[in-house]
């Protein structure tokens, strides 16, 4: 890895990313984790195009494009066809990105976030955090980014908090 211009702002971008994000596992509406997830992973898309993660970028794309129609119409976008439609272009864009089985646990990470954000319950998502971090983690130690592989280990905190929260208040069933 060099530490060039673009890595240094590839490293910048994926810190304010991980900031959002981890303040999306805080929020205690779906609509509002949709939305500063969202814009958290447009910035981890930028991230990813600086690094070269072009199976990041991909399944990054299809994140936002699912979690805008799950914002802008929920009732389709909590649907099981759409929960299909979304890993079936997961896969579908792993297929054209993919560099290596370790290229894939950005496929698998997104997979599994976007079952958790389907989901109506909050705590679901919470909990999906913690092995979303973990395959995060490895896929940041596969494209060298070196802040990704820290701030992924602090958001899976955060993921915890957010569940252990939830679970204390007697809110695990609640749905938003």
């Amino acid at each position: 890895m060099d530490w060039n211009i673009t890595y240094i702002i590839s490293q910048i971008v994926t810190v304010i990313f991980y900031g959002l994000f981890a303040y999306s596992y805080l929020l205690k509406t779906q609509k509002s984790i949709l939305v500063v997830g969202g814009v958290a992973v447009f910035l981890n898309a930028i991230a990813f195009i600086l690094l070269g993660g072009w199976s990041g970028v991909a399944t990054c794309v299809v994140a936002l494009i699912a979690n805008l129609v799950k914002y802008k119409w929920p009732k389709f976008g909590t649907s099981l066809p759409m929960l299909a439609l979304t890993f079936s272009a997961i896969a579908l864009l792993a297929a054209f990105t993919y560099d290596g089985f370790l290229s894939l646990m950005s496929v698998f990470a997104t997979s599994l976030y976007r079952y958790s954000i389907w989901q109506k319950k909050p705590a679901v998502y919470k909990l999906c955090g913690l092995p979303v971090g973990t395959l995060w983690t490895i896929y940041n130690l596969y494209i060298g980014s070196i802040f990704g592989i820290i701030l992924e280990i602090g958001l899976t905190v955060f993921a915890m908090v957010g569940f252990i929260k939830d679970w204390r208040a007697g809110k695990l069933n609640e749905e938003h």
